[in-house]
């Protein structure tokens, strides 16, 4: 007997839907796209239980005849492509035909349709890839599909889906994904009977952006359109100083596909470099218009991803749109008739401008002229201490750090540091027995606070100050299930937060080093790393450390100019650290140049010294 069989369509239809259905709002995506490839301008969408018990999706699309309605349950029967140079010239959202019978593999499916030629549309109804029925029944032009039990034939999968505040959010995310891309459609979105969204058509991008995401995100949006030869670029993007701590607000469209594209999201990062601070991540809406032929959407199961042919002309096309737009709203910052003209004295002077080298590798980059003018518009933006100060730095308390080990003893400190002065304004240079040491500042402080925030975090000993006056907050629906699913937890970082509506919450308390300015910021860094997995309760000695360490950056005030006795006192803490050597990201925290290598430098060896003796 042949060991090599074929597998039964329904077996083949389950592993299809492996890679096709990952959740319930793989589901959502799927029918959705099929209700637009329809040309519908309604679409109304229903979920329970976070979809995991039933989802319908109805619209008044073309719809379907009763051959087609049976047709498209077989795999790889599609209206989108004939042929494999269709797949050149894609306009639609699905081309594949494998998303209904995945769909239907592994759930209770009935679906039904009907086209402008029929009298009465036609309901199919499918349990675990098995056909129960296939009848007409009455309904408008369009396509109705209700799926139910997902999963119910692979109960394994079921374990693997998260709660259904979770799971209702990824459904939320992906409805104003497709809802933002295509304003002339009307969508309507209900979670257990309750209206969680609803938009009618609407004629601009903008009106629906602040339906979607409030009306306040607007004014921080500039509007961009711009082509070149068979490429177009449009959409919004962050005023300079606008910046949030997560890629999530940096929605990429594709000829109107949502996708994950690294070389626009490059693009995107490095445009605004100089534009927002360090770390941060910019706002926005883009759409990419360009041939079908110019860029491969089969490069990905779920087509998340896509391929450009030419990935450098992309790239190079989006950064000069985006940095042509930033730099035409500068220009209207700086206009002569923005300034007045009889106060010469005052705009005679050049603006101050911070030196911004201080934030990282990047101080041999040049900074464009009217960077001043960016940084004074994004100064009160700046994020806090991971980023260089854009003033003289406050000086934190070293007393409020406490080591590990007071009596510990380290080699290094029987050498005698003798503070001599500052270099580049950062380093503080120490003359030693063994010859000249540089002190990184902030790379001590962070150790000091990274070993000080882990041993309280491990303790469940944060130290937290009630707000007098709590601080509302509001997300969008996944970083809101992310929230709720971890109240419980922030409140033993020391963050005291409670619901305070649908996606509303309010802050009420804060750990005892953060600043009050600054907890808005960091909850949403937090629900950043818990988003990406960084922290999880599944990890949590590695999840308490990269808390920590995300923690002692924000902790750092900035210690640059401080005096001798400061300086002693933070060097005693660093050197009862259990890794004095380096900050929390491995970074040396200071470094040592010995005799010997000064000597050799300045080409003093030994015969040079015997020499001067004769």
């Amino acid at each position: 007997m042949s060991r090599i069989k074929v597998l039964p369509d329904q077996v083949a239809n389950q592993i299809a839907a492996g890679e096709v259905i990952e959740r319930p709002a793989s589901v959502i995506k799927e029918l959705l796209e099929n209700s637009l490839d329809a040309e519908a301008t309604r679409v109304e969408i229903e979920y329970k239980n976070g979809g995991r018990s039933y989802m319908r999706i109805e619209d008044n699309g073309c719809g379907m005849s009763k051959d087609e309605t049976l047709l498209s349950l077989e795999r790889h029967a599609t209206s989108k492509i004939s042929k494999a140079d269709d797949l050149n010239e894609l306009f639609t959202m699905g081309f594949r035909g494998e998303a209904l019978p995945s769909i239907a593999s592994v759930s209770r499916f009935q679906l039904q349709s009907r086209d402008a030629d029929s009298d009465s549309g036609t309901e199919v109804l499918v349990n675990g890839g098995k056909l129960i029925h296939a009848k007409d029944c009455g309904m408008p032009q369009g396509t109705r599909i209700q799926v139910s039990h997902l999963f119910n034939s692979v109960p394994a999968r079921r374990k693997f889906l998260k709660t259904d505040a979770t799971e209702s959010a990824h459904i939320v995310h992906c409805s104003r994904l497709y809802a933002l891309a295509h304003p002339e459609v009307a969508f309507s979105l209900i979670d257990d009977g309750r209206q969680i969204f609803k938009s009618p058509i609407c004629s601009r991008l903008e009106d629906r952006v602040s339906e979607i995401f409030g009306k306040q995100i607007i004014k921080s949006l500039l509007p961009l359109e711009t082509s070149e030869g068979d490429m177009k670029l449009s959409g919004l993007i962050g005023r300079p100083g606008n910046s949030r701590s997560s890629r999530h607000e940096m929605l990429i469209y594709v000829n109107n596909r949502p996708v994950e594209s690294r070389t626009l999201g490059y693009a995107l990062v490095e445009s605004f470099y100089g534009h927002i601070p360090k770390g941060r991540y910019p706002i926005a809406f883009l759409f990419l218009e360009l041939p079908p032929h110019l860029v491969d959407v089969n490069v990905h199961p779920a087509k998340r991803e896509v391929r450009f042919r030419n990935e450098a002309q992309v790239r190079g096309f989006a950064i000069r749109s985006i940095l042509e737009t930033l730099r035409d709203y500068l220009d209207t910052l700086v206009a002569p008739s923005t300034f007045e003209k009889k106060a010469p004295a005052a705009s005679s002077e050049p603006i101050t401008k911070p030196d911004l080298s201080k934030g990282g590798n990047d101080s041999h980059v040049e900074k464009p002229a009217k960077l001043e003018v960016e940084v004074a518009v994004s100064a009160s933006e700046k994020p806090g201490a991971n980023d260089s100060p854009p003033a003289p730095a406050i000086k934190a308390p070293v007393d409020a750090v406490e080591p590990k080990n007071e009596g510990s003893h380290s080699p290094i400190l029987d050498r005698s540091w003798g503070f001599v002065g500052w270099a580049q304004e950062e380093f503080a240079i120490f003359n030693t027995d063994a010859g000249i040491s540089l002190l990184n500042v902030r790379a001590a402080e962070q150790r000091i606070w990274y070993e000080r925030l882990k041993r309280q975090y491990e303790a469940q000993s944060v130290e937290s100050q009630r707000l007098l006056i709590p601080l509302p907050v509001e997300f969008d629906p996944v970083s809101s299930a992310v929230l709720s699913d971890n109240l419980d937890y922030l409140e033993t970082t020391g963050l005291g937060v409670a619901p305070f509506g649908r996606n509303f919450f309010r802050i009420e308390g804060i750990p005892a080093w953060l600043d009050e300015s600054r907890a808005e910021d960091y909850l949403r860094e937090v629900i950043t790393l818990l988003r990406d997995g960084e922290i999880t309760d599944k990890r949590p000695l590695l999840g308490l450390e990269a808390l920590a360490k995300h923690a002692a950056k924000q902790a750092v005030r900035g210690m640059e100019k401080a005096d001798p006795e400061e300086l002693q006192t933070m060097l005693d803490q660093l050197f009862s650290c259990e890794n004095p050597l380096s900050d929390p990201d491995g970074r040396p925290s200071f470094i040592e140049i010995s005799k010997g290598e000064l000597e050799r430098r300045f080409q003093r060896n030994t015969s040079a010294k015997k020499d001067e003796l004769f």
